[in-house]
């Protein structure tokens, strides 16, 4: 087994197992996935302490639980700001799993990258494809608008048994990719994903949490940290709403909600009701 190996014991996962995709691949939507948004936050609802700083928030406990939860989703999906940063291997790491003491690749996600206009530089050295060729994680699928990818690019991929998925992803005025969640999450069940996992980064993150999209997130499982970042950090936060009088209002909030401490970080499931 590997060295890097981690341990969630059986007492914690009962907690998570209500707010996890079912065992038989059933789905709420026959043609979406079971979509989870999971990350870790301060205090203060930031990821990072800055754009570009990776930035550890949990503890071994939380860490351990959000390996877990890769191990119970089809895919696992990140923005290219967090690859480019991290070099993420995107893979579980919990004993028992594909890899680390387990059969095959069974209970490996499948990472998935958006990357509009691949700007991720990744290369047979990066981390993903290390766990690829040691038989601990599975190839990328990296969804783009570019036709065409590089060829020495699309061969590795395809080398390992990933691809590019290539879609309309238009952009603002300010260059900011303006994802149609509903479109790809068609695209990754047509693909074969019953469940992904959403992880981030904060671009992603706040997209995924506009009004329009709120309602395709079937679960929210964040890790909150005891510490502040301070100001500057990469936060998340829904756009503002406004009632009909022009006045602030919630954005959104959960309800069924559920607490769990994980050694000095807290652990809330939640369901998004607008």
């Amino acid at each position: 087994m590997a060295r890097d190996a981690l341990h969630f014991p059986d007492a914690d996962r009962a907690f998570l197992e209500p707010s996890l995709p079912s065992q038989d691949g059933s789905t709420p939507q026959p043609d979406l996935p079971f979509t989870t948004l999971t990350f870790a936050t301060s205090l203060d609802s930031s990821l990072s302490l800055a754009p570009g700083i990776r930035t550890a928030l949990s503890g071994p406990q939380s860490k351990a639980m959000t390996h877990y939860l890769r191990s119970r989703h089809d895919g696992i999906l990140i923005g290219v700001g967090t690859a480019v940063a991290d070099d993420p291997g995107l893979n579980c790491r919990i004993a028992g799993v594909g890899g680390y003491g387990g059969e095959g690749l069974n209970g490996q996600p499948r990472p998935i990258v958006i990357d509009p206009c691949l700007k991720w530089d990744f290369s047979a050295e990066s981390k993903l494809f290390q766990m690829c060729r040691e038989g601990r994680g599975r190839a990328p699928w990296i969804v783009t608008t570019v036709k065409e990818a590089p060829a020495e690019k699309d061969a590795l991929i395809k080398a390992y048994g990933g691809q590019f998925i290539t879609m309309d992803i238009p952009s603002s005025d300010s260059g900011i990719h303006c994802m149609d969640w509903c479109q790809l999450l068609r695209v990754l069940r047509m693909n074969g994903l019953r469940s992904v996992m959403i992880e981030g980064g904060a671009q992603i993150i706040n997209s995924l949490l506009q009004p329009p999209y709120m309602t395709l997130i079937d679960r929210v499982i964040l890790t909150i940290a005891p510490t502040w970042l301070g100001q500057g950090g990469v936060v998340v936060s829904p756009a503002r709403r406004l009632d009909d009088d022009g006045k602030p209002m919630s954005a959104a909030r959960l309800k069924n909600v559920q607490w769990h401490p994980f050694g000095e970080d807290v652990v809330l499931c939640g369901e998004v009701t607008i």
